[in-house]
This record gives C-alpha cells, sequence and structure tokens, in this order.
C-alpha cells in the first residue's frame, strides 16, 4: 500500500512529516493552557508560533477549539489533548528515572521541538544529545535563545539524519558508548519504514553499554483491514485542518503493513522490558476510554528496557 512517502524525500518543521512534532508542540501548548497541573511545557507555544503556520499558532494560543470529545467540531479532538499528556508525562517520568538511577548521558532521537533539555531537572553533570535534521536543530536553538531560555542539561545538538551515518555524527559530538546512555524514540518508529526501523533499533543497541535504558513504543501488526481504519481516520482528522487552512495529508505520511514489533524485537536483542498499554496510561490518569479507537491507539504498548 503506497504512503507517499519515499527514503530521500525531505521535510521541515512546516511541512510533511516534520510538521508533525510541530502539531504535536500546540496540542502540548494548548494543553499547557488549560490544563497545566497535567502538562507543563512553557516552550512549546513560542516554538509553534516560530514556524509560523497559522491555525497551528491559533491553536497553541487556545484560539482554535478543540471538539470537548468524539464530536465534528473543532480541529482537535479530545483523545488527541489526552494522548499528549499522557504521552509526555510517560516520557518525562521515564527520563527522571533513569536520571535518578544515576545515568548522565542522554539521546533524544528525532528530538524535533522536544524542549526537555531546558524544562526538566536534570542533575548536573548530564549531557543530552538531540539528533535531528540540522535545520530543525538550528530553528529551535535560535529560538529559544532569542527568549533567553539555558538548557539546564548540557545540551548538545547532533544534525544528522536517521536515515544516514547518524552515529558517527553522535559520536564527534562527544558521545562516548562505552557509558550507560537513556535513550528515546517517541512517536517515531510508525515514520520510518520496517527495515529502517529495525536498523535504528540496531543500533541503538550495538551503541548501548550495560545499564542503558530505552523508551518507545510498540504497535502490534494490523489486523486485515486496520490499516484501511486508520487510513479514513487520520483522513477525517487532515480533514479538520484543511478547514482551518492547514493541508496535511497525514494518511501519507505514516508507513503502513506489517513489521516487526518493537517489543519483541528488542527483547530478543537482550533487552530487558517493562510495557503498559496506552489504555492504562488513560485510566491512570483519570481520563475516559478511548471510544471506537479507529486508529487502534489503544493496542499500542508504550515501554521501557533496560540492558543488563
Amino acid at each position: 500500500m503506497d504512503s507517499g512517502r519515499h527514503d530521500a524525500d525531505g521535510w521541515d518543521l512546516a511541512s510533511s512529516v516534520g510538521a508533525t512534532p510541530t502539531m504535536s508542540a500546540a496540542v502540548r501548548a494548548l494543553v499547557t493552557r488549560t490544563d497545566p497541573d497535567r502538562l507543563d511545557d512553557p516552550f512549546a507555544e513560542p516554538l509553534v508560533r516560530a514556524v509560523g503556520v497559522d491555525v497551528l499558532t491559533r491553536l497553541a494560543r487556545g484560539e482554535v477549539a478543540a471538539d470537548g470529545g468524539s464530536g465534528p467540531d473543532g480541529a482537535v479532538e479530545q483523545l488527541w489533548l489526552d494522548i499528549a499528556v499522557v504521552r509526555t508525562r510517560f516520557y518525562d517520568e521515564y527520563f527522571l528515572a533513569a536520571a535518578a538511577a544515576g545515568i548522565r548521558q542522554v539521546v533524544i532521537l528525532a528530538a524535533g521541538l522536544d524542549s526537555r533539555a531546558y524544562r526538566l531537572s536534570w542533575p548536573a553533570g548530564t549531557v543530552l544529545y538531540e539528533v535531528d535534521q540540522p535545520d530543525v536543530l538550528e530553528f529551535k536553538t535560535r529560538t529559544l535563545g532569542g527568549l533567553g531560555a539555558m538548557p539546564v542539561a548540557e545540551r548538545r545538538p547532533v544534525g544528522a539524519d536517521l536515515r544516514e551515518d547518524w552515529p558517527t555524527s553522535l559520536r564527534a559530538n562527544g558521545f562516548d558508548p562505552s557509558r550507560p546512555t537513556a535513550w528515546a524514540a517517541e512517536g517515531l518508529l510508525g515514520y520510518l519504514p520496517a527495515e529502517a526501523q529495525d536498523r535504528l533499533l540496531d543500533t541503538v543497541t550495538g551503541l548501548s553499554a550495560p545499564g542503558s535504558r530505552l523508551a518507545t513504543e510498540s504497535r502490534p501488526n494490523p489486523k486485515p483491514g486496520d490499516d484501511g481504519r486508520t487510513r479514513q481516520h487520520l483522513d477525517r482528522i487532515a480533514q479538520r485542518w484543511r478547514a482551518e487552512g492547514f493541508d496535511s495529508d497525514m494518511a501519507r505520511l505514516r508507513y503502513y503493513g506489517d513489521r516487526n514489533e518493537a517489543a519483541p524485537y528488542l527483547a530478543d536483542r537482550g533487552w530487558t522490558l517493562r510495557t503498559t498499554t496506552i489504555r492504562e496510561l488513560f485510566a491512570a490518569n483519570g481520563f475516559d476510554s478511548l471510544g471506537d479507537d479507529e486508529a487502534r491507539m489503544g493496542d499500542t504498548r508504550y515501554l521501557t528496557g533496560s540492558l543488563p
């Protein structure tokens, strides 16, 4: 099934797959405005404003309505606001636990508009590497620097395409594979071809010293008809965005079909895993159920792993 993606495609923060971190940041900004006790990312809104997509800026400012549930009105379903909360909190807690365990080397893959280097309470001596397209990292550095924001950890941007030889760039910036590392691949794997996903997980494993940790998501392979329903759901979301003046063909940004599920794949490579479903995260955060769950979000498992 054609996804519309190809191995050499390009993007920026306002287009194609590059717009997804901007959309995510806009949702985080909205939740920060409406429910700061659950999610507090003060850097999300200024980053979205700087990207300059009008509807996403208005969303970040609270000027574009969410629908409050599963109705047809509003650009963003309440479901996606709730997902932003549970996902952000999951990764925040993962990083803080890794830091409490003494890990001082952190790598965020496809860092996008992630602001954790600036907003989490990192212990002294923490070095945090952000890997993403050079223009994306330069944009974030320039924008947050213009606000006078200073990273809490020692932030080292690594401008590299994850489809290319990013480990060489990572090492060139001081990464030490002999030290335990806390890795994160948040919301990334579904935007990689199946073979690129495996290559990424193999590379991370090869760069990980004993005591390293990893957080990512693991999605089960589709049953007959699942991909079609997911596409239809994403098409409906895209229609909402188009009605607000933002044309993002969300269904064409992902890769579909069978692939190795991340959880068993990593377990086979020596990682000791702990998984939780998004349904369990919703319950733990006091949210309602996922409803009809056309996009199969409830089947996604969030995982943390460690290497003995």
